[in-house]
């Protein structure tokens, strides 16, 4: 078994857990995510009595569930744990898909305009939720438009993050959604 140095989708997710660890405190708990959806709600100006802040709220604790699920009994899960728990939930295909309902939810908030495509600027108002200042990850946009119409398709979206939990490319547009990767 892997350490989680050497396997790409382990560096992913360590990744994913700094940007998720919204306190700074070395673990990820549940308010770790309602900071977040506060993040998403107010930078979409959506308030929270509105189905989509329902929808996104759900689809969390839907993947916090299943976090939990794997971890038996914490509250809260270190860098090793965050990693372990979602690389075991994403292998059980049976259950909960996090790539699917969760960037569902985040696509119909950062959707502002209805048009079923992401903007620029709505995108950066994403970017902005996660605490990515990295111009590279903004940059990331044209790359993850891969029709090249200026816009990300709900399509493009959903696909970018299922390759974000299940590619091994470090360098992917997809992997670079929270800002560049260090080793």
């Amino acid at each position: 078994m892997t350490d989680g140095a050497d396997d790409p989708i382990a560096v992913k997710l360590g990744h994913l857990f700094g940007a998720s660890d919204t306190d700074g405190d070395g673990f990820v708990d549940w308010s770790d995510y309602e900071r977040l959806i506060s993040r998403y709600l107010d930078g979409y100006g959506i308030e929270t009595d509105d189905p989509r802040a329902h929808a996104l709220r759900a689809a969390y604790q839907r993947y916090w569930s299943e976090l939990m699920r794997q971890v038996n009994g914490v509250d809260r899960l270190s860098k090793e744990q965050f990693v372990l728990a979602n690389q075991a939930a994403g292998a059980d295909s049976s259950r909960f898909t996090m790539a699917e309902a969760v960037p569902q939810a985040i696509f119909d908030v950062m959707d502002t305009d209805a048009d079923d495509t992401i903007s620029k600027p709505e995108y950066k108002v994403f970017l902005e939720a996660w605490g990515v200042s990295d111009l590279e990850a903004l940059n990331v946009f044209l790359e993850l438009d891969t029709d090249d119409d200026g816009r990300i398709s709900r399509g493009e979206f959903i696909g970018a993050i299922r390759d974000f939990f299940t590619s091994p490319e470090l360098d992917s547009p997809a992997s670079l959604f929270f800002g560049h990767i260090e080793r």
